[in-house]
């Protein structure tokens, strides 16, 4: 009990001075070597039942991933997330959540309790993946690690975000003092999905113009005739 009110009090410490939000994360050549040229969707995760799961299956979407925590301070973000979720959806983005108990301990130790709290009390519908752990170290989990090296920044606290680009390869890093549906994440949410639209439309051939069919001397006045081509 009196761990889980310290732990409520460091969450309202650092929701006001901002303290505690982001850690380094550990850079090294092995590390720079290993996630250089691979993306986020090469890595394999379990959902929050334990299966199999690949996050290629996000590759193409715009992804917020989430160390979430469903006793914590911040756990009241679990509204804007499902509000951002469903709101561009349908422009390719998904949130991914990851449960954490790294800080506070804040995070009920079985799938089961966590599940049925993202579904009775937030009525989440983004996936939801299996417990891990974030903090860099022995055990950590390869999104994070992954993440955290492509962008030098960790979570240091619940409800940390990474704003994924398409193709996995780039982030961009939000403490937890930025809301989901605040209106710095809503910019840099829009500018990434408008970003890879406008390369589709690059990429589609230009359409050449139509041309008007030529006229033959011989048509009286006010028609046209199609000359055939090669007569």
């Amino acid at each position: 009990m009196l761990d889980r009110i310290a732990a409520t009090v460091t969450a309202a410490v650092a929701l006001v001075t901002g303290l505690a939000c982001s850690a380094a994360a550990p850079q090294s050549a092995e590390l720079t070597a290993k996630w250089k040229d691979a993306t986020v969707h090469d890595i394999k995760v379990k959902t929050l039942d334990g299966k199999d799961a690949n996050l290629s299956d996000y590759a193409g979407k715009v992804t917020l991933v989430v160390n979430v925590a469903s006793q914590c301070g911040f756990t009241g973000q679990y509204a804007g997330l499902q509000k951002i979720h469903d709101t561009y959806k349908d422009k390719g983005f998904v949130v991914l959540a990851f449960p954490s108990g790294d800080f506070g301990g804040q995070e009920f130790d079985t799938a089961a309790e966590i599940k049925e709290f993202c579904s009775t009390k937030y009525s989440v519908t983004f996936p939801v993946f299996e417990k891990c752990q974030v903090k860099a170290g022995k055990g950590q989990s390869e999104v994070f690690q992954a993440l955290g090296t492509k962008t030098g920044e960790l979570p240091g606290w619940n409800f940390g975000k990474y704003l994924v680009s398409r193709d996995g390869k780039t982030a961009q890093f939000f403490p937890s003092t930025v809301a989901p549906d605040s209106g710095r994440m809503i910019e840099a949410l829009e500018k990434e999905i408008a970003k890879e639209i406008a390369k589709e439309i690059a990429k589609e051939p230009a359409k050449e113009p139509a041309t008007a069919p030529a006229k033959d001397a011989s048509a009286p006045a006010g028609t046209t005739k199609t000359v055939p081509t090669g007569k």
